[in-house]
């Protein structure tokens, strides 16, 4: 959107004549400070400020029952950014950038603390541990004689034996406990998979 930022005739010259050197619109000098600085930095910032009564600028009306008539108003920059910013705040982002451009003021980045690997991949091995653990313990036990009924199949899926639950919902559970039990899965188990397709052949040759 545009948003109509209110000026003093010099600061809006400044920024126009800025934004012409570097061959940019007033609405990416604004993006550029707004997207390298936090938005409690530019809170903080010295706010150029509204113009002063005697600073008008004169335009001619375009549109309405006054069109073609001179109206003086305050002197203004047309910015576009996305919606949601505060006028004060664009206009503290054009000052800053302005401070830039003329050697007034630096942005200083600071680095980081680098995070302490060690300790989080210790971690990381933990989650992975209790994670096989629940899984094996919560995972079905592989039937001894492999999957021969559909009540035997809608347990190896993690149904209660008896219900029927419709082809989307096996499909959709089969697809999960497949991508948990592949082999080549981080838990995967041969046997739990085995039976796992079993019970989907035997479901798809009943035609679920």
């Amino acid at each position: 959107m545009s948003y109509a930022v209110p000026c003093s005739s010099r600061f809006r010259d400044a920024v126009l004549e800025m934004a012409a050197d570097r061959e940019v619109n007033v609405g990416d000098l604004a993006r550029s400070i707004m997207l390298t600085l936090s938005p409690d930095a530019i809170k903080g910032a010295t706010d150029p400020g509204e113009p002063e009564e005697s600073d008008r600028e004169t335009v001619v009306l375009k549109s309405g029952p006054s069109a073609g008539k001179p109206w003086r108003r305050k002197p203004r920059l047309q910015v576009r950014l996305p919606a949601g910013h505060d006028v004060v705040d664009i206009r503290k982002a054009l000052g800053i950038a302005l401070d830039l451009h003329g050697g007034d003021c630096e942005v200083r980045l600071e680095s980081a603390a680098a995070p302490e690997w060690p300790e989080i991949v210790h971690e990381l091995e933990e989650k992975v541990a209790r994670l096989q653990v629940t899984i094996a313990t919560l995972a079905f036990e592989p039937l001894a004689n492999g999957v021969r009924t559909q009540d035997e199949a809608m347990h190896v899926l993690g149904f209660i034996p008896g219900t029927r639950p419709d082809s989307k919902t096996i499909k959709a559970r089969y697809r999960m406990m497949a991508a948990i039990h592949h082999p080549d899965s981080e838990f995967g188990d041969h046997a739990r998979m085995s039976q796992i397709n079993q019970a989907m052949s035997l479901l798809k040759n009943g035609l679920l």
